[in-house]
């Protein structure tokens, strides 16, 4: 998928006239794109569209004006976007008793190892940044996933009646979800996009 480039990016003032709409359209293509995974976690799949809206509103959050650290925001969240036959998640543990969130955080160390893709039995394990703490035996409340697909994982996501899944393979946590057909297509639309 091709990276945000810097005139994409507006400016605080000319993205406050589009922000509604702008964010509006992307809330509502983030729906198809998100899938539950049990009770407490979810993933959301990114693309462009959802990656230029996280660049914007940091922008606009933290009042960022210097051209560095505009530069700063692009190349970090870029990092979010998928290459080729890739595709790429954000997974959110979310619990909102404190003591309960802990609590899980550390059941979940590990848990960056332990995500799969599976497209009709083609596996693909996601790879995850190690985001422990060293001495601190838990995991973080979010994790950014790619996973690298196969040619045969790539021609089985285009077969009409492929089943695709996303698999935590936590002892913790083993639970698994079968994609419906509106987040299918937006995988295959992932695929699709050019990366250079």
């Amino acid at each position: 998928m091709l990276p945000i480039v810097r005139n994409e990016v507006l400016g605080i003032a000319a993205y406050e006239e589009i922000r509604p709409h702008f964010r509006s359209r992307v809330i509502q293509l983030k729906k198809s794109r998100r899938v539950a995974l049990g009770n407490i976690m979810t993933a959301i799949f990114e693309n462009r569209d959802s990656v230029l809206l996280q660049i914007q509103e940091m922008v606009r959050t933290e009042r960022i004006t210097q051209e560095s650290a505009i530069a700063h925001e692009i190349e970090t969240y870029n990092d979010l976007l998928p290459g080729l036959n890739q595709l790429s998640l954000t997974l959110t543990i979310e619990i909102a008793e404190k003591e309960a969130r802990e609590s899980m955080l550390e059941k979940l160390a590990g848990l960056e190892e332990k995500l799969a893709l599976v497209f009709d039995g083609h596996v693909s394990q996601g790879q995850a940044k190690d985001r422990s703490v060293e001495g601190i035996a838990r995991t973080t409340a979010v994790h950014y996933f790619k996973f690298d697909l196969s040619v045969e994982a790539v021609a089985a996501l285009a077969r009409p009646t492929v089943e695709v899944k996303l698999v935590s393979q936590h002892p913790a946590y083993p639970v698994e979800v079968v994609f419906s057909p509106a987040v299918v297509a937006q995988l295959r639309e992932d695929l699709a996009a050019p990366s250079s």
